[in-house]
């Protein structure tokens, strides 16, 4: 996240209950007042940039929480800000314990220890790219569902994808085609396109459409991608086949019974 004043977020770290700064450079510890101060007048150097505050949370599975002292925090914090390029500035590492979930809060100064500003050009994909680095170096937990994301704390885009992340999900439990699955999220206010594969009618990716917001299905998560889906809904398509001849089998007569009826009753 990118702010426009360090007060807010800075006093929204450091006086959570519990809150524990762990990490910082480049700022006064003396109190509170301190840390802001240190980094307002480091901004000044870029008076015209919006934005200066960089806010980042790194939350950790509760599998993990054994294995994540401080200090091996404060080792996949700074990794982490290094493989995204946020260096030579000011930061404090702040943790939490508040919500069951291990995490840090990362603030930073946006503005570096030279006047120029951290570019933040594609961080939402680095991020996404750099964690999954992390948890594989590390062996960390990866999230089994999103079912349990507190979707309430969630804003814009981030709170739109968990909505149609809600959507597909419920349809699949109803669905067994494509046909079924398009409608049924057409209920929902989702549209679904498919990107082919050159001038071939062989469909390559999916993505889905909810108020002119557009995500990759796997994007959404791992498991939306065309191959996945097409694959859950054939074998979806193919028990409901066995289950209706099954089901047919079991209504017709069998020659024993009729040949068991000497009498000749008509059944």
């Amino acid at each position: 996240m990118k702010r426009a004043a360090f007060k807010g977020c800075v006093n929204y770290v450091m006086n959570k209950p519990d809150a524990k700064l762990i990490s910082a450079d480049g700022v006064l510890l003396d109190n509170v007042n301190s840390i802001i101060q240190s980094f307002q007048t480091q901004r000044l150097m870029k008076p015209k940039i919006k934005h200066p505050v960089g806010h980042i949370s790194l939350s950790y599975s509760p599998d993990d929480e054994k294995r994540l002292t401080d200090g091996a925090m404060i080792t996949l914090a700074k990794e982490y800000m290094q493989e995204m390029n946020i260096t030579d500035t000011q930061y404090i590492i702040v943790r939490h314990f508040d919500n069951g979930n291990p995490h840090v809060h990362l603030v930073h100064n946006r503005i570096d220890n030279n006047g120029k500003v951290i570019s933040d050009k594609n961080d939402r994909y680095r991020n996404e790219a750099i964690c999954k680095k992390l948890k594989d170096k590390y062996g960390l937990t990866y999230g089994k569902s999103k079912d349990k994301v507190k979707q309430q704390k969630l804003r814009g885009k981030d709170k739109t994808k968990y909505q149609v992340h809600d959507g597909i999900k419920g349809a699949l439990k109803r669905a067994t085609d494509w046909n079924d699955l398009e409608e049924l999220l057409k209920e929902k206010g989702i549209g679904i396109a498919y990107k082919y594969k050159g001038q071939t009618d062989e469909v390559q990716g999916i993505s889905f459409t909810i108020d002119k917001i557009t995500f990759k299905g796997s994007d959404i998560d791992r498991s939306f991608s065309y191959s996945k889906l097409d694959k859950l809904l054939q074998e979806k398509a193919q028990k409901q086949r066995k289950e209706q001849e099954q089901s047919q089998s079991t209504n017709q007569p069998s020659n024993q019974n009729i040949n068991n009826n000497p009498k000749g009753i008509k059944r």
